[in-house]
């Protein structure tokens, strides 16, 4: 039988341990057919950023067209988008229903603190949730987000995604989901790990796996936490790199 196929809208890190390359590294870890659209190049490590280069929207698009006229895409993930263009470009792709089960990780600042997105760019994101079957924004995003589209509560947030809302911890294991009008408390205990690099990427990255193999949502969700807690344990012992190191990918039980 054919795999499954997952596409990841999402930028390049030179490390290995976020955006693109742990997006694959996840779909390979879990038996599914990685495909990629890059939407920026990263001069990146882990102690953090040290350059980034945009990729025209138009070619983000055509990258776009070569992997959607081809395969069967059966979900799609976002990570670093980078401008206002480039969202615009995968908005204008998901109101034409070319993005199936869209999962939206609107990246703005990594995890070494550099800020990835311009200003101009976050209101862009607003209207993308609109898009999202599953949103996946940190606490900090979430309150950029928050801001960008003046709400009040985290649940004015919420009513700007199609689907379900993720708002996963920055500095707890605690995550919180909006789902049906209800809040939902995914707590756990914090893994004593400095190899973290690249969990948000890996967490939206299971959760589009999920969407891909028909998972609901919710399933997807707690599937996508219980792997990277199991990957967080399997590499807290890694002595890679002088900043925070990469979590594990391709170790472990499939999903």
């Amino acid at each position: 039988m054919n795999p499954p196929v997952a596409l990841s809208i999402a930028g390049s890190d030179s490390s290995g341990g976020a955006g693109i390359a742990a997006d694959l590294a996840t779909f390979a870890a879990l038996g599914v057919h990685g495909t990629a659209v890059i939407t920026a190049v990263t001069a990146q490590n882990t102690v953090g950023v040290q350059g980034i280069h945009p990729i025209p929207a138009d070619f983000v698009a055509q990258q776009l067209d070569s992997v959607l006229d081809d395969l069967p895409v059966a979900a799609v993930k976002s990570g670093m988008l980078g401008s206002r263009e480039v969202i615009d470009v995968i908005g204008d792709y998901a109101a034409a229903g070319r993005l199936p089960n869209l999962v939206v990780d609107p990246v703005m600042v990594s995890s070494t603190g550099d800020r990835l997105l311009d200003e101009e760019a976050e209101a862009a994101y607003l209207e993308l949730l609109g898009h999202a079957a599953v949103a996946t924004p940190n606490a900090r995003e979430a309150r950029v987000l928050g801001e960008a589209g003046r709400c009040d509560e985290p649940a004015d947030l919420a009513a700007l995604c199609l689907g379900v809302l993720v708002i996963t911890g920055e500095h707890t294991a605690t995550d919180w989901i909006y789902h049906e009008d209800r809040w939902f408390e995914l707590a756990a205990d914090v893994i004593d790990s400095y190899n973290d690099h690249g969990t948000g990427c890996t967490f939206s990255a299971v959760v589009a796996v999920g969407l891909a193999v028909g998972i609901d949502p919710m399933e997807a969700i707690t599937a996508a936490k219980a792997f990277v807690r199991d990957r967080l344990t399997r590499s807290a012992e890694w002595d890679l790199g002088a900043g925070r190191g990469p979590v594990a990918h391709l170790m472990g039980p499939e999903l």
